[in-house]
């Protein structure tokens, strides 16, 4: 049995066919990764977002809103995809379940744009913060990025003792028929 997600926001079905085929994983990869950053934010509650598990850590809540307000920096400033006025980035009801409604509403207009790009325009280099960057790098940085902040949420369930659901594959608290987590030298040694 295949990984199964707690949600899946966008479907394969919902993901935009690229204008190159070469282009085409880049797109499902985000949709992935966005539906997996939707599952971990719905596992929280509201009484949740203002946890932090030391003073100079951020809150639930302060992740979510700055994984939402800098997706729109990366994707606007430096992408160039159309997106909202910062100020109607973030939802009026902050809670998980709103955090992760938007966060789905302002992935699809853009993979919608992203489909649309030709293989040069994803090459071009593009002003990043204070450096030069190609289109594809700043992408990928954004993906790391979002990975990033959506491990640390995992981190955060456990110290919760709230369950961590899988990402990339089986946690000890969510595995599956076929699942192999790879914990020794003979499993990685498989063919």
């Amino acid at each position: 049995m295949p990984m199964q997600y707690a949600t899946t926001a966008i479907g394969d079905q919902d993901i935009p066919l690229a204008a190159d085929p070469a282009q085409q994983y880049m797109l499902a990869t985000y949709a992935s990764e966005t539906n997996k950053v939707v599952s971990a934010w719905q596992s929280f509650e509201g009484k949740d977002l203002s946890f932090r598990p030391h003073p100079k850590s951020s809150t639930i809540q302060e992740i979510m809103r700055h994984q939402l307000l800098s997706e729109r920096r990366f994707f606007g400033e430096f992408l160039g995809t159309p997106e909202p006025a910062p100020t109607l980035v973030l939802p009026t009801d902050q809670t998980p379940c709103t955090f992760a409604a938007r966060l789905v509403e302002l992935a699809r207009p853009r993979l919608d744009f992203l489909a649309r790009q030709s293989n040069p325009w994803w090459y071009e280099t593009v002003p990043f913060f204070d450096v030069e960057r190609e289109r594809m790098w700043v992408f990928w940085r954004r993906v790391l990025h979002t990975s990033h902040h959506r491990t640390q949420l995992t981190v955060y369930q456990r110290l919760m003792e709230l369950p961590v659901l899988p990402t990339y594959g089986p946690t000890a608290d969510v595995t599956w028929e076929g699942a192999d987590p790879t914990l020794s030298v003979e499993a990685a040694g498989r063919s």
